[in-house]
């Protein structure tokens, strides 16, 4: 986990603030910054979802490069500019006189006068009922960061797509059996797909939905239900890594920015929202695919974008 540092104080308003460090705000901060514009970042973590990302290799310039790996060189870059970066999560954006008014959790009031949305998106949970109790038990919603603690044990992955299968993946390095359960059949990608499907500790319970988590102090396992003849079995295992999706952060924007079905913020091709000099990027977005390279794409777009809306305005 990356940890992060105030390299200075933020100096009455800013040109723009840039809630959320991951690649869409991180690139979105070093374009500002090119511009001469001051800058401010709000975030709970540097990377975001990139940094617990087992490995990548689709981004242009590496051929592997892991997600902290490709995290730490972002924030290298970030670090070159006199970016005052807050360790905080913002509760509310709302409008005011100069522009608008970030307030977080811990209390602290950052006026700007253009903001750049690149949150992200957060774990979604499976909603049963011991899910929250048991959560840093033996539950947990990143592999890449509690695996190692479950070595030799038999644990279970929740989801199907390309983070679950990969998730697998990993935990059937280190594991003794690893149990992967779905609602419909596998969405990840063929080679990720291909690969999981090779190993010889892992098994498919594919048609199957969560009903509890079983445990005290701890997992012990994990009951789940087939989805067509309703049989339900405990499935005994020491782990359960929840990899089913991802819910966008965009609470603090509520009623003020106009979001999809889903919770993401509407954007057109110039990253802009429906309110003007609210800028929005990456996953946090409803634009095409969620992907790194293109999260670093369109913070780019949002700061230029940002940084023409602050010439018309003078």
């Amino acid at each position: 986990m990356f940890t992060l540092e105030t390299p200075s104080e933020i100096a009455g308003t800013v040109d723009a603030l840039i809630i959320g460090a991951g690649p869409a705000g991180m690139t979105a901060a070093v374009y500002l910054a090119r511009k001469k514009r001051s800058v401010a970042i709000v975030a709970e973590d540097i990377g975001g979802q990139v940094a617990w990302t087992i490995g990548i290799e689709n981004y242009m310039g590496y051929q592997y490069i892991t997600g902290r790996e490709l995290t730490s060189k972002f924030e290298e870059q970030v670090r070159q500019f006199p970016i005052p970066i807050v360790t905080d999560e913002v509760k509310e954006l709302r409008m005011a006189s100069e522009g608008f008014v970030a307030v977080t959790e811990g209390g602290r009031e950052i006026s700007s006068r253009t903001v750049v949305i690149a949150s992200g998106k957060r774990p979604k949970e499976l909603g049963v009922p011991n899910e929250r109790r048991l959560i840093g038990r033996g539950l947990s919603y990143c592999a890449t960061c509690d695996g190692p603690l479950f070595a030799g044990l038999e644990v279970a992955v929740c989801g199907g797509g390309n983070s679950a299968i990969q998730a697998a993946i990993e935990m059937a390095q280190v594991a003794a059996k690893v149990y992967v359960v779905s609602r419909s059949p596998w969405r990840a990608d063929a080679v990720v797909a291909e690969k999981a499907e090779g190993l010889k500790n892992l098994e498919k319970r594919v048609g199957f939905v969560v009903v509890d988590v079983i445990g005290e102090s701890r997992v012990e396992g994990l009951r789940i239900r087939n989805r067509e003849s309703g049989a339900e079995e405990t499935i005994p295992v020491r782990g359960v890594f929840v990899e089913i999706g991802l819910a966008p952060n965009t609470a603090f924007a509520k009623g003020l920015l106009k979001m999809n079905g889903s919770g993401e913020i509407e954007v057109n091709c110039r990253c802009e929202t429906n309110v003007p000099g609210i800028f929005a990027a990456g996953d946090v977005t409803d634009v095409f695919e969620k992907q790194i390279v293109v999260a670093a794409g369109e913070g780019a777009k949002a700061a230029l974008s940002a940084h023409e809306f602050l010439i018309r305005r003078g």
